[in-house]
């Protein structure tokens, strides 16, 4: 385990042994009481079983099959139903002797209403497994289904980290985008639309059976949401890599999905046909979840869910933007400065130093047409205060190599936003 040690990394961390800080508010992280504690074992968490290429949708119907869940839920989004894919995958369940219902209302950023909504019909139709059909909402929606169905309550009593007793409902995770990683991580985010915030379930209990990369399912999609789920990824990678979580696992799983997401990303954003690169795309980002699955985040994420729950934003798009003000900030530590200058050799820069690696991600934005600043996107000044209040006591931030102060964390929107 990698801890940070400068001059105002203020916040001494009890660490569980998975790598995931145990207390979520700032205002414990605060508290006299919280002591450091130090731990030898590191957890790394994935998936029993992955299925990766083209066929990887089909022989996920046959493990389930054989796994004899005789019904089942689907949990998707309108688009995906629109375009019939829900539809197919149902009709292939339906061949192999499974009873099918589905939810198809799942929101781009998923509220406690869809996790309540898609709920009752897990009920009404006594499902006994769940399957999840699209890209990051579908995988959140059908994780927090999935936990309340074994575990009871209401969403938001698991808000944190590790708060559940039981597993999840068995849930299979199929995936039509390659950025969030949702099909195989321990993370979902719920909204919250009523405190205009997102909550982060960090739990053991809601890691999927099975995740399914089929790049066949992604072959059409559009270039912008390409970008965006791209750029997703390449957020996790870098902030697994800089966190003070980080482990040489998780390392190997950050570069080798940035050495991917460099040959791929361009060209399949040009090409959404392009087979191999849609391939490389599903295996960057699968490596970039394994990263931030086991290393966490830092505080791209934790103000880009704010972003996302206060003015229902893009989530890629978000991290896009803030990723490069971040890890300028964060080059304060030596230690992510440095890691940061291996990353812009990654990136293929010449110069291995942190502003190459800043320069670097400016550049990948322009080549991806990513809006240039927060102000494209809409953001008001006037929010950033609390904005910045809700960010300090998302999960994400505890693992960022700088704790920054509210001033910091106001300045850091303030430059995404000018710039």
């Amino acid at each position: 385990m990698r801890t940070t040690l400068v001059n105002r990394l203020v916040y001494k961390r009890p660490l569980l042994s998975n790598g995931v800080f145990a207390s979520l508010k700032r205002s414990t992280l605060q508290s006299n009481t919280f002591k450091r504690m130090s731990s030898s074992v590191t957890g790394f968490y994935i998936p029993p079983v992955s299925y990766f290429g083209e066929g990887a949708l089909e022989q996920s119907i046959e493990h389930l099959k054989k796994k004899e869940f005789s019904k089942v839920l689907i949990v998707t989004d309108p688009g995906i139903a629109k375009i019939g894919l829900s539809a197919k995958v149902a009709d292939l369940l339906k061949k192999a002797g499974v009873e099918v219902s589905i939810y198809d209302k799942t929101q781009p950023n998923p509220n406690i209403q869809n996790v309540v909504d898609g709920l009752k019909i897990l009920k009404e139709n006594d499902a006994k497994a769940v399957i999840s059909l699209g890209g990051g909402s579908a995988h959140d929606n059908a994780k927090a289904i999935a936990l309340l169905a074994t575990n009871g309550g209401q969403i938001g009593d698991y808000e944190g980290v590790d708060r559940s007793k039981n597993q999840c409902l068995p849930l299979f995770a199929i995936n039509t985008t390659a950025g969030t990683a949702s099909e195989m991580t321990r993370f979902t985010i719920i909204s919250n639309e009523e405190k205009k915030i997102k909550m982060a379930i960090i739990d053991n209990n809601v890691t999927p059976s099975v995740a399914i990369n089929d790049p066949t399912l992604m072959y059409g999609l559009p270039p912008a949401l390409t970008a965006a789920t791209g750029m997703d990824a390449l957020t996790h990678c870098f902030e697994a890599y800089v966190s003070t979580a980080a482990n040489p696992i998780t390392d190997a799983c950050a570069l080798k999905g940035i050495d991917l997401i460099r040959e791929s990303l361009c060209e399949v954003y040009k090409n959404g046909q392009d087979k191999k690169a849609r391939t490389d795309m599903c295996y960057a980002e699968y490596l970039a979840g394994m990263a931030f699955n086991n290393a966490s985040l830092g505080y791209v994420h934790a103000l880009a869910h704010q972003l996302g729950g206060f003015y229902h934003l893009p989530h890629g798009v978000c991290n896009a933007v803030l990723l490069p003000h971040v890890q300028k900030f964060n080059t304060a530590d030596k230690v992510a400065a440095k890691r940061l200058g291996e990353i812009a050799l990654h990136l293929g820069q010449s110069a291995g130093t942190a502003e190459s690696a800043v320069q670097a991600l400016h550049e990948l934005n322009k080549q991806l047409n990513i809006p240039r600043n927060l102000k494209e996107l809409g953001v008001k000044q006037e929010d950033f205060d609390i904005l910045a209040d809700n960010a300090m006591n998302d999960a994400c931030h505890l693992t960022n190599p700088v704790q920054f102060t509210k001033d910091e964390v106001k300045q850091i929107l303030q430059e995404a936003y000018d710039c």
